[in-house]
């Protein structure tokens, strides 16, 4: 019984003390924020090259019309990020659009080289796919 009522008296404790920090700064506990419903993830390589760096400029871009999604950028040579690019089968730069609630993604690399050598055909492209892809959800 006592080792119960320990039991229960640590984790109690460390529940509190969790919260501890951020009532003590004055700051109410955040409530749970809703992940995004689409995110833009670029992948790419060590070594960038043109396209590359101009598919994560005209993506930046597009994204300022739409505050809500957020960017992505993963080296897919870092170790670290291994995973995630065997998730997304990414082996370069790749462009997809995700959903990280249904884990739904749409590849959208091949269009994205097509028309990276076009600013306005890159945005309006990008914005009509994640248009489309919200609209899918």
């Amino acid at each position: 019984m006592k080792y119960q009522i320990f039991r229960f008296a640590l984790v109690l404790g460390s529940l509190f003390g969790a919260c501890l920090p951020s009532f003590a700064q004055g700051n109410p506990p955040r409530k749970a924020e809703a992940l995004p419903k689409v995110e833009v993830i670029q992948f790419h390589l060590e070594h960038r090259c043109y396209s590359c760096n101009k598919m994560e400029e005209y993506s930046r871009e597009t994204l300022k019309s739409y505050p809500g999604v957020p960017f992505k950028l993963y080296n897919v040579e870092d170790r670290k990020n291994e995973n995630l690019a065997e998730q997304f089968k990414a082996t370069g730069t790749s462009l997809f659009l995700y959903n990280p609630q249904t884990g739904r993604k749409k590849d959208l690399t091949a269009g994205a080289f097509l028309s990276v050598g076009n600013k306005e055909k890159f945005i309006r492209e990008l914005k009509k796919n994640i248009e489309e892809f919200q609209k899918a959800l």
